[in-house]
Protein backbone atom coordinates (compact mmCIF):
# COMPACT_ATOMS: atom_id res chain seq x y z
CA UNK A 1 0.00 0.00 0.00
CA UNK A 2 1.66 3.34 -0.89
CA UNK A 3 2.04 5.63 1.79
CA UNK A 4 -0.05 8.67 2.96
CA UNK A 5 0.62 12.17 3.49
CA UNK A 6 -1.87 14.06 5.40
CA UNK A 7 -1.24 18.03 5.21
CA UNK A 8 -2.85 20.32 7.94
CA UNK A 9 -2.31 23.75 6.99
CA UNK A 10 -0.72 25.71 9.85
CA UNK A 11 -3.34 28.60 11.15
CA UNK A 12 -1.26 31.21 9.89
CA UNK A 13 -1.10 30.00 6.52
CA UNK A 14 -3.81 32.95 4.89
CA UNK A 15 -1.04 35.75 6.80
CA UNK A 16 1.92 33.33 5.14
CA UNK A 17 -0.25 33.83 1.36
CA UNK A 18 -0.46 37.15 1.88
CA UNK A 19 3.36 38.20 3.35
CA UNK A 20 5.41 40.70 1.98
CA UNK A 21 9.33 40.61 2.08
CA UNK A 22 11.75 43.46 2.61
CA UNK A 23 15.44 42.70 1.30
CA UNK A 24 18.15 44.82 2.07
CA UNK A 25 21.05 44.21 -0.39
CA UNK A 26 24.02 46.08 -0.19
CA UNK A 27 23.37 48.56 -2.63
CA UNK A 28 19.73 48.77 -1.94
CA UNK A 29 16.50 47.41 -0.10
CA UNK A 30 13.43 45.75 -1.86
CA UNK A 31 10.28 44.86 -1.26
CA UNK A 32 8.65 41.40 -2.96
CA UNK A 33 4.81 41.10 -2.43
CA UNK A 34 2.92 37.99 -3.83
CA UNK A 35 0.80 38.95 -7.17
CA UNK A 36 1.20 41.36 -10.11
CA UNK A 37 0.97 44.98 -9.24
CA UNK A 38 -1.25 45.93 -11.94
CA UNK A 39 0.07 49.35 -14.00
CA UNK A 40 3.19 49.59 -11.79
CA UNK A 41 6.72 48.38 -13.47
CA UNK A 42 8.22 46.73 -11.18
CA UNK A 43 11.88 45.86 -10.43
CA UNK A 44 13.43 42.36 -12.44
CA UNK A 45 14.87 39.22 -10.54
CA UNK A 46 18.01 40.57 -8.72
CA UNK A 47 20.22 37.02 -9.39
CA UNK A 48 20.20 34.95 -12.27
CA UNK A 49 17.71 32.40 -13.01
CA UNK A 50 19.77 29.28 -12.00
CA UNK A 51 19.19 31.07 -8.29
CA UNK A 52 16.60 30.75 -5.95
CA UNK A 53 16.04 33.17 -3.00
CA UNK A 54 14.83 31.50 0.18
CA UNK A 55 13.43 33.63 2.90
CA UNK A 56 14.07 31.88 6.22
CA UNK A 57 13.64 32.91 10.01
CA UNK A 58 13.85 31.73 13.44
CA UNK A 59 11.03 33.55 15.05
CA UNK A 60 8.53 32.58 16.95
CA UNK A 61 8.63 28.91 16.47
CA UNK A 62 5.48 26.49 15.54
CA UNK A 63 3.66 29.77 15.40
CA UNK A 64 4.03 30.64 18.85
CA UNK A 65 5.02 34.17 19.82
CA UNK A 66 7.80 34.01 22.29
CA UNK A 67 9.76 36.72 23.75
CA UNK A 68 12.30 39.28 21.77
CA UNK A 69 14.79 37.75 23.53
CA UNK A 70 14.27 34.39 22.39
CA UNK A 71 13.87 35.14 19.20
CA UNK A 72 16.94 37.19 18.72
CA UNK A 73 18.69 33.88 20.32
CA UNK A 74 17.46 31.88 18.13
CA UNK A 75 17.78 34.48 14.81
CA UNK A 76 21.59 34.84 15.55
CA UNK A 77 21.79 30.75 16.03
CA UNK A 78 20.21 30.48 12.29
CA UNK A 79 22.51 33.26 10.87
CA UNK A 80 25.56 31.42 12.77
CA UNK A 81 24.39 27.69 10.73
CA UNK A 82 23.90 29.65 7.60
CA UNK A 83 27.30 30.78 7.74
CA UNK A 84 28.84 27.55 8.82
CA UNK A 85 27.95 26.11 5.39
CA UNK A 86 28.92 29.30 3.92
CA UNK A 87 25.75 30.23 2.08
CA UNK A 88 25.35 34.15 0.89
CA UNK A 89 22.27 36.13 2.71
CA UNK A 90 20.91 39.57 3.24
CA UNK A 91 19.06 40.92 5.67
CA UNK A 92 15.34 40.48 5.40
CA UNK A 93 11.71 41.07 7.09
CA UNK A 94 8.68 39.66 6.62
CA UNK A 95 5.46 40.15 7.86
CA UNK A 96 1.95 41.64 6.81
CA UNK A 97 1.29 44.34 3.87
CA UNK A 98 0.40 47.22 6.44
CA UNK A 99 3.65 46.43 8.54
CA UNK A 100 2.06 45.45 12.09
CA UNK A 101 3.45 42.27 12.01
CA UNK A 102 7.11 41.21 11.28
CA UNK A 103 9.52 38.70 11.60
CA UNK A 104 13.38 39.55 11.00
CA UNK A 105 14.63 36.98 8.54
CA UNK A 106 17.56 36.03 6.32
CA UNK A 107 17.38 35.69 2.29
CA UNK A 108 19.54 33.25 1.40
CA UNK A 109 21.20 32.01 -1.62
CA UNK A 110 22.90 28.51 -2.15
CA UNK A 111 19.98 26.24 -0.54
CA UNK A 112 18.04 24.00 -3.20
CA UNK A 113 13.73 23.34 -1.99
CA UNK A 114 14.45 20.50 0.68
CA UNK A 115 17.51 21.92 2.01
CA UNK A 116 15.38 25.45 2.96
CA UNK A 117 12.57 23.04 4.18
CA UNK A 118 14.80 21.50 6.53
CA UNK A 119 16.69 24.88 7.99
CA UNK A 120 13.30 25.91 8.59
CA UNK A 121 11.74 22.68 10.16
CA UNK A 122 15.21 22.78 12.21
CA UNK A 123 13.87 25.82 13.63
CA UNK A 124 10.63 25.22 14.34
CA UNK A 125 9.24 26.83 11.25
CA UNK A 126 5.64 26.17 9.45
CA UNK A 127 7.21 27.38 5.89
CA UNK A 128 9.86 29.00 4.16
CA UNK A 129 9.59 31.34 0.92
CA UNK A 130 11.32 30.01 -2.05
CA UNK A 131 12.06 33.37 -5.01
CA UNK A 132 12.50 32.78 -8.43
CA UNK A 133 12.13 34.33 -11.81
CA UNK A 134 8.89 32.91 -12.40
CA UNK A 135 7.26 32.30 -9.21
CA UNK A 136 7.04 32.99 -5.76
CA UNK A 137 6.66 29.76 -3.73
CA UNK A 138 5.14 29.12 0.02
CA UNK A 139 7.55 25.51 1.19
CA UNK A 140 5.71 23.79 3.76
CA UNK A 141 8.76 22.67 6.33
CA UNK A 142 7.35 19.21 7.72
CA UNK A 143 5.79 18.04 4.33
CA UNK A 144 7.78 18.18 0.94
CA UNK A 145 4.98 17.19 -1.29
CA UNK A 146 3.59 20.44 -0.61
CA UNK A 147 3.87 23.75 -1.52
CA UNK A 148 1.77 26.91 -2.58
CA UNK A 149 2.96 28.23 -5.69
CA UNK A 150 1.92 31.86 -6.49
CA UNK A 151 3.41 32.11 -9.62
CA UNK A 152 2.81 36.25 -9.85
CA UNK A 153 5.19 38.52 -7.81
CA UNK A 154 6.51 42.10 -7.71
CA UNK A 155 9.22 43.83 -6.60
CA UNK A 156 9.81 47.20 -5.72
CA UNK A 157 12.41 49.30 -4.85
CA UNK A 158 12.11 50.92 -1.22
CA UNK A 159 12.82 54.34 -0.85
CA UNK A 160 13.00 55.43 1.63
CA UNK A 161 14.65 52.18 3.12
CA UNK A 162 12.46 50.28 5.20
CA UNK A 163 12.04 51.06 8.53
CA UNK A 164 11.59 47.32 9.55
CA UNK A 165 14.98 46.60 9.60
CA UNK A 166 15.86 48.92 12.52
CA UNK A 167 12.83 48.16 14.51
CA UNK A 168 12.89 46.08 17.46
CA UNK A 169 10.49 43.04 17.34
CA UNK A 170 7.79 43.39 19.33
CA UNK A 171 7.70 40.97 22.54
Amino acid sequence: MPAVSYFTEPTQWPNYLRAVVDIAFPTHSIRVTPGPLDGVAGLPYPLDSAHTIHIVTAFNPHGRPTTARTNLRAQHELLHDIGLHGLQWWPAVGGDPVGTYAEISAAVVGMDDAQARALGRRFGQDAVFAWAPASWRLLVCADAAHETVLADWHAALLTPPSRRFSQSPAA
